[in-house]
């Protein structure tokens, strides 16, 4: 196996090797599972053989210059028709050639925004927190000393009432600063299904199954915040499910987190409730975006700013009457907290 292919094969796209005569060498896994193609099938075989238009690819193959890569949008994988994204370039022993299907770009696009969400409105929870708490608290203040004073029944009862609606106000605020930065603290190593079973509670007239992965590692998380993300996804599959949750844990050897080379896993929490609307499923993950009657609509936007803070993702998919969250967490070592 060339040295390169060592090297490259860590990238989390699909990766073909080729020979100075344009003949595959070496194929990744990715590019095989995307290709449904083993590696012993796809070696000696040429672009066109695997990827559409064959005009499209000779000139790719024009355009490259050592000293230039060269990308073309307009490729379809040939068995399948799936559009994809090809760069290529010169290595050592020959070609390198990338390819990026067109949905698992559209994916990375959508996390990438909602990652960009997340951080705008954690910064908008820290401004509110040095803006707002602090008259607020003064405010109460006010009130209260005013509230103990002499005066008449009715300026007690309008006291009060004043109290009331103080109080709903920061109740409001503490709940979305929950969405907003946390301080540094020490992330521990964790048993992922100790803390499952924490935030299952009976319900009546609902069935709890469990699928879990009992060789799973423990994972290096903060208990009490990542605690949080799976109350919210707990509470939100109890309000929707008809007679079923399921939870489920598994290692995901093809998944593929940014700026994470290591193992990662999958927790999935499943209900059977009615189908989210498409327009509605990537929003559900914004501030005050819900698709219940009565709910803060800050759930989904906490369990993804926790997801941030963590270097995971979480995914939806919602369809055929059935419901499923998936929290994607990469496997780090104690020596690898970043907090």
């Amino acid at each position: 196996m060339p040295p390169d292919f060592i090297a490259l094969s860590a990238l989390p796209l699909p990766l073909i090797l080729l020979d100075h005569n344009n003949r595959i060498m070496q194929a990744n896994i990715l590019a095989q599972e995307t290709l449904g193609k083993s590696n012993k099938r796809l070696i000696g075989q040429q672009l066109s053989d695997i990827f559409s238009p064959k005009a499209e690819i000779e000139e790719l193959l024009r355009r490259l210059s050592p000293h230039s890569g060269v990308s073309d949008h307009q490729i379809c994988i040939l068995s399948n028709r799936m559009p994809v994204s090809l760069h290529m370039c010169y290595h050592e022993d020959g070609l390198s050639a990338i390819f990026v299907p067109e949905a698992h770009r559209a994916e990375v696009d959508q996390h990438t925004k909602r990652h960009e969400m997340a951080e705008a409105v954690a910064r908008i929870a820290l401004e509110m927190a040095h803006e707002v708490k602090n008259p607020l608290a003064a405010l109460r203040g006010a009130t209260q000393w005013l509230s103990e004073q002499e005066m008449s029944a009715g300026s007690h009862e309008a006291l009060a009432q004043m109290l009331v609606g103080v109080d709903r106000i920061r109740d409001r605020i503490d709940n979305f600063l929950q969405v907003g930065p946390r301080a540094s603290v020490k992330m521990e190593m964790t048993n992922i299904h100790t803390l499952i079973q924490d935030v299952i509670h009976y319900q009546d007239g609902i069935h709890v199954g469990r699928v879990f992965d009992p060789s799973l590692p423990e994972i290096l998380v903060h208990p009490a915040r990542f605690r949080q993300a799976l109350e919210n996804l707990w509470q939100n599959a109890v309000e929707a499910a008809d007679k079923r949750i399921e939870w489920q844990t598994r290692m995901a050897p093809l998944v593929h987190l940014p700026g994470h080379q290591g193992q990662v896993i999958e927790i999935a929490i499943t209900n059977d409730g009615a189908t989210i609307p498409p327009e509605l499923q990537e929003r559900l993950f914004e501030p005050y975006v819900t698709g219940k009657q009565r709910g803060s609509g800050l759930g989904l936007a906490l369990v993804e700013r926790v997801m941030v803070e963590h270097g995971g993702r979480v995914k939806m998919k919602s369809e055929n009457g059935r419901t499923t969250l998936t929290l994607q967490l990469p496997v780090r070592s104690k020596q690898e907290n970043r907090t």
